[in-house]
């Protein structure tokens, strides 16, 4: 029955895998950990710029950047999707004990769940009644919780999706360090930062349906002004020394 489809997932692809929701959040979170390194390492090198013309102090704080920016990135990302993992299966837990121990009234719940959602009593019963006999923990986990047993989420692979992103990102500025003069190396940051963040927020805002124009205005904005800031830090540090 059509309808029943309907009322069992009210957000079709949201919390199942291979969703096309769950694909967009990890892209969405792909690119934000790029756009997160481009700007700190690129923020990092521009204030060494401002301090020194050594190529080598330059690129060896970007490369303690990346590598401290990763792993900072990747470790709170674990940490905290790790705390997420525990919370889902916790309720996980209740949930089957809940079941195992109280059926009739887990049914009822459900039902009054759909009832909920704009069913009839009637169909709210039959919807009920039909995902509990196909797997009450899932259909109790999705009504109740809006967990998917099946799609927990993954700390390791959170964590390596959130490095990885951060150190590509963070690739460009060091690369413009290494491969610029230093004379044009600052300038040169500069736009080749700019338009990467300006192509970071139009994905990120086309990933999340908004408006181009003031994601990307916003995006370069914030980037530079961190390279303006930290680049007249370095160099009022610079001439301290």
């Amino acid at each position: 029955m059509a309808t029943s489809g309907t009322a069992g997932d009210p957000h079709p692809g949201e919390r199942h895998a291979g969703g096309i929701s769950g694909h967009l959040n990890a892209l969405r979170a792909g690119v934000l950990g790029a756009n997160d390194g481009i700007v700190s390492v690129a923020g990092l090198v521009a204030g060494v710029a401002g301090a020194t013309t050594d190529r080598a102090a330059i690129v060896t704080a970007g490369v303690a950047g990346l590598v401290a920016g990763a792993l900072s990135m990747g470790g709170g990302e674990y940490v905290s999707v790790s705390t997420q993992r525990d919370t889902e299966l916790a309720l996980l837990a209740k949930e089957k004990e809940e079941l195992a121990d109280l059926p009739g009234e887990e049914l009822d719940e459900l039902t009054g769940l759909y009832r909920a959602k704009g069913l009839s009593d009637a169909l709210a019963r039959q919807v009920a009644v039909e995902l509990s006999a196909r797997d009450p923990l899932a259909a109790h986990a999705d009504a109740e919780l809006g967990i998917d047993p099946d799609a927990l989420t993954r700390p390791w692979q959170a964590a390596w999706v959130s490095m990885s992103a951060f150190s590509a990102g963070a690739l460009l500025p060091l690369a413009v360090v290494l491969l610029t003069p230093s004379a044009a190396r600052v300038p040169v940051c500069f736009v080749a930062v700019a338009l990467a963040l300006a192509i970071t927020g139009s994905v990120s805002a086309r990933l999340g349906g908004a408006p181009r124009r003031p994601a990307i205005l916003r995006n370069v904005g914030v980037g530079a002004l961190s390279m303006a800031v930290t680049y007249g830090v370095g160099l009022a540090v610079g001439g301290i020394w």
